[in-house]
């Protein structure tokens, strides 16, 4: 392992890989901010263009652009409540009401160096846990991603919904409705397309994030003056920010632990491991009045959530390495890169090509400080963005979510698609829905519709196994819990009891 190590690290240290480390993790970053352009594009994008370089430069972009797109996309998140990626969609839930009380500054900060940390330790977790974690992904079979998706909704609806999880459930059961239209996943049949071409294609991601969180401050920036939409900026308030750090250690360990075995479970991705761990963090406060200040700016939350999304990187590359099975769509496009360059991912990987695994580690740890020591450089800059006149910023942002919903297919259709969602993203407010959870639907949607349809043709139509299989059987309990919890039945027979007692 030492050798190994050494070589990687005498590797790095070349003034090319080192110009090539900061260069693409800034692109990283930028491309994070930027609302439509994802991680999964910008790996696919230096897939191709670094197919002439050396392998290892190769494998330091890939591995530098993969981390600064997962972590970039907080900055948008706080300041414009518009999350760069879906990973950081859980980012602003807290991160945007910290920017609205002038605590914009130490919310970047927050979030960069939980995003750094939960790096780090997933690199940790990444060296030796690969072999031993990458095991658990082949349980889940058919009937376990289904009931994964269906927790993921529930959690959601209930940590979103500020005391009325009903409406939290109503949103995500809406995301689910829209993630069916267009062509089936199993026969290609086509649903609620009404003879659309268009809507054969199904509703892209990206549009509909940019309409539900982006289109509906355009919209409330009319009804605010200048004085009301934002308190006096703070800096970075370092200081306090580690304080704060040193507050949240078991925050950040329990985050990166949940991010991590996300990352394993091959197709769930970076944005459920965020959700995840904030909910996480979330049930632990036993604090009733710190509970309440989830959704309201509490530092806590960024951290969780921030932690959890990066995380997953490194244990979304566990199982590629394994079992060459991909645990996102960026380790998907990594994994056909790493076969570009050369390497055969899989049972074999670890005595045929070891060093592999050890130059992902040291790459991944060199871009986890190039991102931390660049984000914090931007959002110098970036923080200045809500001291800016309305007037001036509306027509800027309204260009970048048309520009970021376009450029995703180059179709004018998902343009079309941004403005609709955005309006029923305003009127959700108005209502008092949350909108993550409808998002959340829409990216769990096809693993839901799909993994059932398989489920019920394997069973003959029965749901027996749902109840038979013990992890699908664990997602199931806990579900129903989490259902009866919000319901008030556990405090009705817990009051029952201690009556009875009494």
């Amino acid at each position: 392992m030492g050798t190994y190590i050494l070589e990687a690290l005498s590797l790095i240290c070349t003034p090319l890989n080192i110009v090539c480390l900061f260069a693409t993790t800034f692109l990283g970053l930028i491309v994070g901010m930027l609302p439509g352009l994802t991680s999964t594009m910008a790996v696919a994008l230096l897939t191709g263009l670094s197919f002439g370089l050396p392998t290892e430069t190769a494998l330091v972009i890939l591995i530098a652009v993969y981390v600064g797109a997962i972590s970039g996309g907080c900055q948008s998140a706080i300041l414009l409540n518009i999350p760069g990626t879906p990973a950081s969609a859980a980012t602003a839930m807290d991160g945007f009401p910290m920017g609205r009380k002038g605590k914009g500054g130490l919310a970047i900060f927050l979030a960069t160096s939980a995003s750094f940390l939960g790096t780090l330790i997933s690199v940790v977790l990444l060296l030796f846990l690969t072999p031993v974690l990458s095991s658990l992904a082949l349980k889940f079979g058919t009937y376990e991603y289904f009931m994964l998706a269906l927790f993921g909704i529930i959690i959601c609806g209930n940590i979103t919904s500020n005391g009325h999880p009903l409406r939290g459930w109503i949103s995500g059961i809406l995301g689910l409705m829209v993630a069916m239209i267009g062509l089936d996943p199993i026969n290609a049949y086509p649903r609620f397309a009404f003879g659309s071409t268009s809507l054969r294609g199904g509703i892209q991601l990206i549009p509909v994030m940019i309409g539900l969180f982006g289109f509906p401050e355009l919209l409330n920036m009319f009804n605010l003056d200048s004085e009301q939409k934002v308190s006096k900026m703070s800096g970075f308030e370092m200081k306090t920010g580690f304080k704060i750090l040193m507050r949240n250690k078991l925050n950040i360990l329990r985050s990166a632990l949940i991010g991590a075995g996300v990352g394993i479970i091959p197709g769930v991705g970076e944005d459920i491991g965020g959700w995840l761990s904030y909910w996480a963090e979330k049930a632990s406060t036993k604090d009733k009045a710190e509970k309440e200040t989830f959704g309201k700016g509490n530092p806590n939350g960024v951290i969780s959530c921030e932690t959890g999304n990066n995380s997953c990187i490194g244990g979304a590359i566990i199982p590629v390495l394994s079992l060459a099975v991909p645990g996102s769509t960026s380790a998907a496009v990594l994994l056909a890169a790493f076969q570009l360059h050369g390497y055969r991912p899989g049972p074999m990987l670890m005595s045929e090509t070891p060093e592999l695994l050890y130059k992902l580690c040291v790459y991944m740890t060199f871009a986890s400080f190039a991102m931390w020591l660049l984000a914090m450089l931007i959002a110098k800059f970036t923080v200045r963005v809500l001291s800016i006149k309305r007037e001036i910023l509306m027509p800027i942002i309204l260009a970048l979510c048309v520009v970021g919903s376009y450029v995703v297919r180059n179709y004018m259709f998902d343009i079309t698609c941004m403005f609709i969602f955005g309006i029923v993203g305003y009127f959700l407010a108005k209502m008092r829905f949350p909108a993550a959870p409808f998002m959340l639907g829409l990216v769990l949607g096809t693993m839901a519709d799909s993994n059932l349809r398989r489920a019920l043709t394997l069973s003959g139509g029965s749901v027996a196994p749902f109840f038979t299989r013990p992890i699908s059987l664990f997602f199931v309990i806990v579900v129903i819990g989490l259902i009866l919890s919000q319901m008030g039945v556990f405090k009705l027979l817990f009051k029952k009891k201690k009556g009875s007692e009494e």
